[in-house]
């Protein structure tokens, strides 16, 4: 037997028991960055988050979507579409709020927006004109609360959340300082004038849709009179997520309007006082 030949056989024999053993070797590091990785996706990482696989999100993201639109009056599902979609456009809207000194104050500071955390008595007692006294003012005009905004689950980054959070809480700001309503057209209006304004999926998936639940004299107005302004409204004024509006509660409202670039939207017709309910 040839020195090449025993030498080619020996390589062959060590290959077979090393290649074996380094299969078994990626094997249990392959394994255990599985399990590491699954172990830490199913953790919690802020209070109320929900983490989910990618079959999770699929599945809840086809059943709010329904739910969505066959019972908009369940705003779990329709918050659970919010945080579901807006994987693209948060980490933007936050760059946005880092690029401004009072987004960044937001960002730094996380306030909360409801009762517990603002003075409403004190909103009420501000001199006419002011935002603080328009929004408790609005507030009373469409018999709501800042209370009922639900929580973020569905968003994995922290600080992301926080960005839908401060998005959803925000959301009563928009309607008053444009001068709308909450009903079904006024709220339509105000999602064309969020996704002009911010770029969030769900705003955009409310505007296509919601208007079906319309009549067609409701819809005919909607696209004739509100849809042009909330486009053009919303497209030009400045990114309303970057606005720390608990810290311009004393400013004038049109003062207010005129540094953000809005104008109000068309008319709208307003509910009756609860005292003539």
């Amino acid at each position: 037997m040839s020195a090449a030949f025993r030498l080619s056989k020996q390589a062959a024999s060590a290959s077979s028991r090393v290649i074996p053993q380094t299969r078994n070797a990626l094997r249990t590091v392959s394994s255990a960055f599985t399990q590491q990785a699954r172990h830490s996706s199913s953790q919690p990482l802020y209070p109320g988050h929900v983490p989910l696989n990618w079959f999770e999100h699929a599945f809840m993201l086809a059943g709010s979507s329904y739910m969505a639109l066959t019972a908009p009056a369940r705003h779990d599902m329709v918050a659970a579409v919010g945080d579901l979609t807006s994987g693209p456009v948060l980490p933007a809207l936050r760059d946005q709020m880092l690029a401004s000194p009072e987004g960044r104050r937001i960002l730094k500071e996380r306030p909360r927006i409801n009762t517990q955390t603002v003075d409403m008595q004190k909103l009420a007692s501000l001199p006419e004109g002011t935002l603080g006294r328009t929004y408790v003012t609005w507030l009373e005009r469409c018999h709501v609360t800042p209370d009922t905004r639900e929580p973020v689950h569905y968003v994995d980054d922290p600080e992301l959340a926080y960005v839908m959070q401060r998005y959803r809480e925000s959301h009563d700001f928009y309607h008053c300082v444009v001068n709308l309503p909450v009903d079904v057209t006024s709220e339509l209006a105000v999602k064309f004038f969020e996704f002009a304004n911010l770029g969030l999926p769900m705003a955009g998936f409310a505007a296509a849709f919601g208007h079906l639940r319309i009549s067609s004299a409701k819809r005919q107005r909607l696209f004739k009179e509100y849809v042009p302004w909330a486009i053009k409204c919303g497209g030009s004024a400045k990114s309303l997520i970057t606005v720390y509006w608990e810290q311009r509660w004393e400013q004038d409202i049109g003062e207010l309007k005129r540094e953000l670039g809005l104008w109000d939207a068309p008319e709208a017709k307003w509910p009756k006082p609860r005292s003539e309910s």
